[in-house]
């Protein structure tokens, strides 16, 4: 028997017996939201004894599947029969199990076990033609003959709690501009480093990092934060054993980095303020020596009117280059035709958007545009766009790309047949460079998103996903470079369950 189902075995024993003995909580340990980001309600207090600080932890287990269907406008295949684009369907099941023990003298321990088993449409040498539905399997392990299974310690750190502020130090969430889980699927992004947060100033939120490796979604290690792998005859799915998310620049590899003797380290320093009445200050300062840095400023204010809440934002980035430009090029892709300094990514976005409100519906508007300089680089799961213009699985953030947005929330609660249902519809346009061949044709995204949480199940919870893409199938650039059709249609269907 594999280690992977001894394990699932093993699991799902302990998992039996915790359930039988939290299930009759009052209040849940641990509750998603709408986006599926998990929260904790019941964290472990303090303990007066060394051992207590073990006995008093607690346990908190998830169980989910998640399942993705795509069809692409236009499938494609290359002249040797290898297919570039395919259609196919994909599903994931397993889950996570974490423990946090009590505090003592401010010192605890966090460590989560994380899992997924992936069935899909596609050969296991065709993984590579995944798209949302990669996140359930590992790539590089699949496409070197083994079953893809994830299963993975994601998060192993020892924290120590002082008054309102907290040091942590291993594998670990961290959530800032530029850094995210991104749970949206079967096991989060998580980082190697030191962290420390803070609530200590009144109403000021204040979050440090220095962050030393990453393990995206799809990973079963951890891997360089900006260093894609490279193709070698010894290794020759390479390319997905480094930073492989769509995101990434692909002309930054860890082979031009080590040659340049450069350690994609980083340096995260961010403060949310709220002393304003109605104003939230948002700052963000992220940093990689020698490669590139960024420096964000949002601000939000709230106010109401006759019961209407109106609530408008503005966002601005600035990408210095510290040398990534000169090593990978100007366009995330390395194509630079079309940029005005193809060896450099000095950049920056604008974002604006407001939300206008009442009881359980809301509509935002909202616009972004990148500046026709570089490309944003930002392959850790946080967005620049996120917010205002992104939409589900879409990458807005290249040179010249100006994008618009409309969004409509609607809660039900309470309802007796829609209790706890949350709906949200997107309709994004946008709006690339045609005259740049390394960016794609223009777009019109259209996104339907239906969470519930279901009463009658504690702790269970739903989600459909909807998207459509329609894009220009006519785009040609000055060099005569057709564009291919960005159109497809995607169905995401997932279940969580918490005990």
């Amino acid at each position: 028997m594999s280690m992977w189902y001894r394990t699932v075995l093993m699991t799902a024993g302990v998992l039996g017996g915790l359930w039988a003995q939290e299930s009759s909580l009052a209040t849940p340990k641990q509750t998603l939201d709408s986006g599926m980001r998990l929260h904790y309600n019941i964290l472990p207090s303090e303990a007066s004894t060394f051992s207590q600080m073990w006995q008093e932890g607690i346990f908190y287990g998830r169980l989910r599947m998640d399942s993705f269907g795509f069809k692409w406008g236009e499938e494609l295949e290359a002249d040797d029969g290898r297919y570039l684009r395919k259609d196919h369907a994909i599903a994931g099941l397993g889950g996570s199990f974490i423990y946090k023990s009590a505090y003592w003298h401010g010192l605890g321990v966090t460590a989560g076990v994380y899992g997924s088993f992936g069935w899909g449409s596609l050969s296991d040498d065709e993984a590579y033609l995944y798209k949302g539905g990669k996140d359930t399997i590992s790539r590089y392990d699949m496409l070197n003959g083994d079953s893809g299974a994830l299963l993975n310690i994601a998060q192993a750190y020892v924290a120590y709690r002082y008054k309102q502020g907290i040091f942590r130090a291993g594998r670990q969430i961290f959530e800032s501009f530029l850094t995210g889980s991104g749970d949206s699927k079967m096991v989060p992004n998580t980082f190697e480093g030191y962290t420390y947060t803070s609530d200590d100033i009144a109403n000021t939120h204040i979050a440090v990092a220095y962050l030393l490796r990453q393990k995206l979604r799809d990973h079963n290690t951890f891997h360089h934060l900006l260093a894609r792998g490279v193709s070698t005859e010894s290794d020759p799915y390479g390319v997905y054993s480094e930073n492989d998310d769509s995101a990434m620049h692909r002309g930054l590899t860890l082979e031009k980095l080590q040659a340049r003797g450069i350690e994609d380290r980083m340096f995260v320093a961010e403060v949310k303020n709220r002393s304003i009445e109605g104003l939230k200050v948002w700052s963000n300062y992220t940093a990689l020596p020698e490669l590139l840095s960024d420096v964000m400023v949002e601000l939000d204010y709230s106010m109401h009117y006759e019961g209407v809440r109106i609530a408008p934002a503005v966002r601005y980035m600035y990408q210095f280059d510290n040398g990534a430009g000169e090593i990978g090029g100007a366009n995330l892709r390395t194509i630079t035709a079309g940029y005005a300094d193809p060896d450099s990514l000095e950049s920056w976005l604008f974002g604006a958007r407001v939300d206008v409100g009442k009881d359980a519906w809301r509509v935002r508007f909202g616009y972004t545009q990148i500046a026709d300089k570089g490309d944003i680089v930002a392959p850790w799961r946080g967005y620049p766009t996120a917010g205002f213009t992104r939409a589900m699985g879409q990458h807005n953030w290249y040179a010249a790309t100006k994008s618009y947005m409309v969004r409509y929330d609607h809660d039900w609660k309470g309802m007796p047949k829609l209790g706890n249902l949350h709906a949200k519809m997107r309709f994004v346009v946008q709006d690339f460079d045609d005259d740049k061949p390394g960016v794609q044709a223009d777009s019109r995204v259209l996104t339907l998103d239906l969470s519930h949480r279901f009463e009658s199940y504690q702790g269970l919870y739903g989600r459909v996903r909807l998207g459509h893409v329609s894009g220009d199938d006519d785009t040609v650039t000055p060099d005569g470079v057709r564009k291919l059709d960005p159109s497809y249609d995607e169905v995401r269907f997932e279940l969580n369950y918490l005990f």
